[in-house]
């Protein structure tokens, strides 16, 4: 993997916060806090660069375990901003109450329904603390293979971990003192009780940082497994359509 300065990283991506913020003419940055590390990085980048009273965490309980909401106030102590839990079951529930045909609790549409109700409270939030920016909490590998939610988690104002590998989101949490447990534990979207990220793709996120790494940087895949490459690259093919705007038709003259 690449050598970085994570030192001046940290400051580089403080400047840009706060220039990209100030541009934007926004007063208040949201961070959806799930109690995982791509957010506690996010949340942390973002109260070095504005400061703990411009920086606004929300736990955001919709059919999550309760660990991951005590991770988020964990964050939210640690780094001193003010912290809101909206929780969101009752909402998530009645949607699903509503819809007529049969579901299953682990029927993808389901979990998806949940960071899209998630992302409607964020911005909904952000609305009420005047002009907010919704800060986006994916990294690399996420947003390559489309490990994220269309118009769900996948929705926000800017990423600051967009170029970041998961390696090295770990190496930056523990630059920023984000607390050992967030840094340790499994990766989990809380989709489901018991699901975890590496699970659900069926891949480590150091294998697909590696791959990741190699097809960036144009380095043969000596040492790795075809499937695992092959698997990577047809992710990445599958989630071009995330990271695109809608294609819209266009009559000309």
């Amino acid at each position: 993997m690449r050598e970085l300065n994570y030192e001046k990283l940290v400051l580089d991506i403080q400047n840009w916060i706060y220039n990209y913020v100030k541009s934007a003419n926004a007063e208040n940055v949201i961070v959806g806090l799930s109690g995982g590390i791509d957010s506690a990085v996010t949340a942390a980048l973002c109260t070095k660069a504005l400061g703990n009273k411009k920086v606004f965490g929300l736990g955001l309980p919709c059919g999550s375990i309760s660990q991951d909401l005590e991770d988020a106030k964990l964050v939210a102590k640690s780094l001193e901003i003010d912290f809101t839990v909206l929780d969101l079951n009752q909402i998530y529930d009645n949607f699903l109450n509503i819809i007529e045909f049969n579901h299953k609790k682990k029927n993808l549409a389901n979990a998806n329904l949940k960071p899209r109700i998630r992302m409607t409270a964020l911005y909904f939030y952000g609305q009420t603390k005047g002009k907010s920016l919704i800060a986006g909490t994916s990294n690399r590998a996420e947003l390559a293979i489309g490990y994220f939610t269309k118009y769900g988690d996948g929705a926000a104002d800017f990423e600051l971990l967009a170029s970041l590998y998961k390696q090295e989101v770990r190496k930056l949490a523990k630059i920023l003192s984000v607390p050992k447990r967030i840094i340790t534990k499994p990766p989990s979207a809380g989709l489901w009780a018991g699901q975890t990220d590496e699970g659900e793709i069926g891949l480590t996120y150091d294998i697909i940082d590696e791959i990741l790494y190699r097809i960036d940087y144009d380095i043969d895949f000596n040492g790795l497994i075809d499937k695992n490459i092959q698997k990577v690259r047809d992710l990445m093919s599958s989630a071009r359509h995330k990271l695109k705007m809608p294609p819209m038709f266009n009559v000309r003259d």
